[in-house]
């Protein structure tokens, strides 16, 4: 059964972009039923193109990414998810929509904050240095998720692990 992954950010246009690309890449690289996405809870509209650059810099394909509204996973025929990982401060502090989980009622939540590489001061190259070292951070992180028995663990011990690598 795959284990669906939701990933937000405000705006839906680089760090949730990021950590689903990484997410996907490293599931399928390591074959694993794992499937992420992401949204944002006021989406842009337009992925920022730091992030895609910083995708396809690791080897990873960048078609068909868009901002996209957390609301299209709170509908019926959305994915049962399993996780819901918030990886900006702004969007953790909201209040989410419910979310349909698997067999196990409602995902786990966790918050996994980093600096908006948007920001990077430094011109091109700074705002590329960025987005590249927040990539692969998450991608440490995702690392990290996959490493876990997603298959068998129950709610809280899932919730600790993830909480312990939001420590790592």
């Amino acid at each position: 059964m795959t284990t669906h992954v939701l990933i937000l950010c405000t705006h839906n246009s680089a760090r949730s972009v990021l950590a689903e690309g990484m997410l996907n890449h490293l599931a399928r690289q390591l074959g694993q039923d794992v499937r992420a996405h992401s949204a944002g809870s006021a989406p842009s509209g337009r992925i920022n193109p730091w992030a895609l650059e910083a995708l396809a810099h690791a080897g990873i394909a960048v078609e068909g990414y868009r901002s996209k509204s957390w609301d299209e996973f709170s509908v019926d025929g959305a994915p049962a998810l399993s996780i819901v990982i918030t990886v900006c401060d702004s969007a953790a502090a909201e209040p989410c929509p419910v979310f349909f989980g698997g067999s196990q009622g409602q995902p786990v939540r966790v918050h996994w904050g980093y600096p908006d590489p948007s920001n990077a001061e430094g011109g091109d190259e700074g705002k590329r240095r960025a987005f590249e070292l927040t990539r692969q951070a998450l991608g440490y992180r995702m690392l990290q998720l996959l490493s876990l028995p997603l298959g068998s663990m129950s709610r809280a011990e899932l919730q600790q692990a993830l909480v312990r690598i939001s420590k790592s």
